[in-house]
């Protein structure tokens, strides 16, 4: 290295010293995760949004830009929640959209009839929750309270819960119930009352009033990107086909020779897409999309939560794993913070789930009242490949993270360094030659063999070739192969048994 210190130019007598930035790792790190979020903000908030991407800091900056209990405070409640670390130190950046031209908000109605011969406590279930952060949906009754009386209460209960997707306002001899924002995704709110086994007189109707619609283009946010490596989108606005289609085309496809979109070569920062869903089944969804690596399903089968949260509780368990341990899956894992049904429907079957992964629909099953992952991968199943490559999502971000060990690298042993040849005897400092360039990767290979990344490290280092171009002087290329270790996912014994028989003596 130069000795700068001091100008080689001066002369007069002095002492220099300087401190310079050094690289002494021998290991490169994981890929660092970076999630962001697209999604929409109350309808209170419209007139002074700003789509300008928000780096998430804290639950209530969340709520004071787009509206408590919309999408994007019900999801980063999952991420960031009040209790407990959430995705940690894993940046969320917030790329909101504004409400779609024509769109609608859900509304819905509730109806108490009769006066109350007791005393006891009901309970309003918004999406399957009975309340949010602590505060619960409770509706307090005393003998005699009338209709009037009640919805007053209901109104309290639901408008006193922060979070609380709907906001309450008296009707005519009702409560309305309207969605916080309008858009198709408040079409997945529901709500009931629970009177815990005991009616106290009070009988209850909910009805809907409007359905929720629109959904607004999420293209302008996904250019927003730039040179940033997202690794996880959480598309808040589930299986919709226009929404999917942007994420797709904008991300594109590994195909070998001609990758599109963030798979191209000198682009190369693809990610992954979870989009929450509460269906019994999306295989008619996933099993269209077979060539593309982009979309994964979070899926939470006959829930009465809503499907962002669904991708919410998914990215929460996958950014973490993928930042720790991406050697792993999060298989086996279980949502934290997701309200389940007493069933899950055709995915108890294992069956139906080995049926859906082949569909490129990923699984859950129910264990001890709480979703646990089986599988989880993108749409990508194409005839004809079996395995199909880039099929589980812990999979392809192993292929992220090599090539960001592979681009670590390059920035310390090659970018920027003098080509030489490899018997070129060269002292300058900063020198590349194609042998010393190999011997990097055949240390790296060694290195994700140790890490559990990679397998048969004699068979990637045979495979390395490291070559001076020979049409432009400025190029050194590379080419190696490697095996992504497996993953424990099934484990088969077979036993004999027979009976123990006496002898004859």
């Amino acid at each position: 290295m130069a000795n700068t210190a001091v100008g080689l130019e001066r002369v007069s007598r002095t002492v220099g010293y300087e401190i310079d930035k050094g690289n002494f790792e021998e290991s490169s790190p994981n890929l660092p995760q970076m999630i962001a979020v697209l999604g929409e903000a109350n309808d209170a908030n419209q007139a002074t949004l700003d789509l300008t991407p928000y780096t998430f800091n804290s639950l209530k900056e969340v709520a004071n830009r787009y509206g408590y209990g919309s999408p994007l405070y019900n999801t980063m409640r999952i991420l960031k929640p009040l209790q407990g670390d959430g995705v940690g130190g894993i940046p969320v950046v917030i790329y909101p959209q504004a409400k779609a031209g024509g769109a609608a908000a859900k509304v819905l109605s509730i109806t108490p009839t009769g006066v109350a011969t007791g005393n006891g406590t009901h309970k309003v279930v918004v999406s399957g929750r009975y309340g949010i952060d602590g505060v619960s949906y409770d509706v307090n009754i005393v003998t005699g309270d009338n209709a009037a009386a009640i919805m007053t209460k209901i109104i309290s209960a639901i408008n006193n819960v922060l979070g609380c997707p709907v906001i309450a306002t008296q009707g005519a001899g009702l409560v309305t119930c309207t969605a916080k924002w309008s858009g198709l995704t408040s079409n997945d709110i529901q709500i009931s009352i629970d009177n815990r086994g005991n009616s106290l007189g009070i009988t209850y109707a909910v009805a809907q009033v409007t359905a929720g619609s629109g959904t607004p283009s999420v293209a302008a946010a996904l250019e927003l990107f730039g040179s940033q490596w997202v690794t996880i989108v959480l598309n808040t606005y589930g299986l919709v086909d226009s929404v999917m289609a942007a994420l797709e085309n904008f991300n594109g496809i590994p195909v070998p020779g001609a990758p599109t979109g963030r798979y191209t070569g000198i682009i190369m920062k693809p990610f992954i897409a979870i989009s929450g869903s509460v269906a019994d089944n999306d295989t008619a969804i996933t099993d269209a999309r077979p060539d593309n690596v982009t979309i994964a399903v979070a899926p939470a089968p006959l829930s009465a939560g809503l499907p962002f949260e669904a991708a919410a509780n998914m990215t929460l368990l996958f950014a973490v794993k993928e930042q720790n341990t991406p050697e792993l899956d999060v298989a086996g894992m279980a949502y934290p913070d997701m309200p389940t049904p007493s069933n899950i429907g055709t995915m108890a079957s294992y069956d139906s789930r080995d049926q859906y992964v082949k569909k490129g629909n990923s699984t859950v099953d129910l264990v001890a009242g709480r979703y646990v992952v089986q599988d989880f991968v993108t749409t990508y199943h194409p005839q004809g490949e079996e395995p199909p490559q880039f099929s589980y999502c812990r999979n392809l971000m192993l292929d992220f993270n090599a090539r960001f060990v592979l681009y670590f690298l390059e920035q310390i042993h090659v970018v920027d360094h003098v080509i030489a040849n490899d018997t070129d005897v060269v002292t300058a400092a900063k020198v590349v030659k194609p042998k010393q360039w190999k011997a990097v990767l055949d240390s790296m290979i060694d290195d994700l063999v140790s890490r559990g990344w990679f397998v048969d490290p004699d068979f990637s280092k045979a495979s390395i070739k490291v070559s001076i171009s020979t049409t432009n002087p400025n190029r050194i290329d590379t080419f190696y192969r490697y095996k992504r270790s497996g993953v424990a996912r099934i484990s088969s014994t077979t036993v004999e048994a027979g009976f123990n028989f006496g002898t004859l003596n």
